[in-house]
């Protein structure tokens, strides 16, 4: 999309984008760094088991160059003698082995970390087409591939005639060494050199896990219009969210349309606001709200409470301060418990008038009606 509408891919990647990436086999991979890490832990390895390997191996060439004759004959007795020579240097060798087997998982896995992807494996087309073979031979990528490929000849190549020159005195010494000190020297001197020039690639690790983080977020970054696409794609369509949510405030409308004939009292703000309460001593601790609204359903409350002979009582004030202060099916705050108090009562007053067992209560005023000034609107 963004190469037909022309946008540039400006953007960082979203977090949508990084795990599709990575489901893909697409994670930021450092072959210089597994394969420094392969040279340098075989070089240690090497260091700290090169001796017992190479005894290993004197013994095993002394034991297969010393056979007898009737040894060499005898199959059972040379087919021990074998396995026993070639023992030796099991140990040794399975120790470097397993060094470079967790030096290269490690180094592999340290940029970018472990990722298992079928779809990464899977042969595709356009890597076996020519053209697409000629761009990645003259593309960016190989370019680097080719600088890396010098600054690593000519920093091994630096190290080690450093190293040469900085070791004159040592081959010289080799001279006037007997056998076998002068051997063990000049192993000695190897593996130094070995591991030095090795450590030196560290250089070019340096240079290039920053260059394939770089990389890797430049490859994965989007156009402001496939963050615009994703963002609709995981949260909807602002049309469709819209209509979601006035479906879902239609249904929570009637649901509490239907609680109003339960309600014990509707009181009003009469050009706003009705907030509709219920009290029932056997399941209610306090009053509770069941339905409230403004205007056009402030209205509707007070129709539906008209056709079921609920009392319906204007104040204005406990009006709006229970509908600023209380939601659905909860209770009334501690403050409001007075004022709701003395209107029940009075509603409950002018239903014993209305079956002729009393006298006309007097009409509530809203100074008798104690309200806390935190809950005045």
């Amino acid at each position: 999309m963004a190469e037909n509408d022309g946008q540039e891919r400006t953007e960082d990647a979203t977090p949508r984008r990084r795990q599709q990436a990575r489901e893909k086999g697409q994670v930021p991979r450092s072959r210089e760094l597994a394969s420094v890490a392969v040279l340098v832990v075989g070089a240690v390895a090497l260091m700290w088991f090169g001796e017992s390997l190479g005894k290993a191996l004197m013994e095993m060439m002394r034991k297969l160059f010393t056979l007898t004759r009737e040894e060499i004959f005898d199959v059972t007795s040379l087919g021990l003698i074998s396995y026993g020579a070639i023992f030796h240097i099991v140990w040794p060798i399975t120790f470097v082995l397993l060094m470079l087997f967790i030096a290269g998982l490690i180094g592999a896995s340290a940029l970018g970390g472990v990722s298992f992807s079928w779809e990464a494996a899977r042969p595709k087309l356009s890597k076996m087409s020519p053209l697409q073979g000629i761009k990645r031979m003259f593309g960016k990528q190989s370019w680097v591939e080719l600088l890396k490929s010098i600054l690593k000849v000519a920093l091994v190549s630096g190290v080690a005639f450093y190293l040469m020159w900085a070791s004159l005195d040592d081959f010289y010494q080799l001279n006037i060494e007997t056998f076998p000190t002068n051997l063990y020297h000049a192993l000695e001197i190897l593996m130094n050199f070995v591991l030095l020039i090795c450590c030196s690639l560290l250089v070019v690790v340096a240079i290039d896990v920053p260059f394939q983080i770089w990389q890797h977020n430049e490859q994965l970054k989007m156009t402001k219009q496939e963050i615009k696409d994703e963002y609709k794609e995981t949260e909807g369509k602002p049309e469709v969210k819209g209509r979601i949510r006035m479906l879902q405030r239609e249904m929570a409308q009637r649901r509490m349309m239907a609680e109003v004939p339960s309600a014990d009292v509707v009181i009003t703000n009469p050009e706003h606001y009705s907030v509709a309460l219920r009290y029932d001593s056997k399941i209610d601790k306090a009053p509770v709200v069941v339905a409230k609204g403004s205007d056009f359903l402030a209205l509707k409350i007070r129709e539906i409470a008209a056709e079921h002979d609920i009392t319906i009582v204007p104040a204005p004030p406990l009006a709006r301060a229970v509908y600023y202060s209380t939601e659905l099916e909860q209770q009334i705050p501690d403050g409001l418990f007075t004022a709701i108090a003395q209107l029940l009562a009075y509603v409950f007053q002018l239903k014993q008038y209305k079956k002729g067992r009393g006298r006309k209560p007097n009409p509530l005023a809203d100074q008798q009606l104690p309200i806390p000034p935190e809950l005045r609107r």
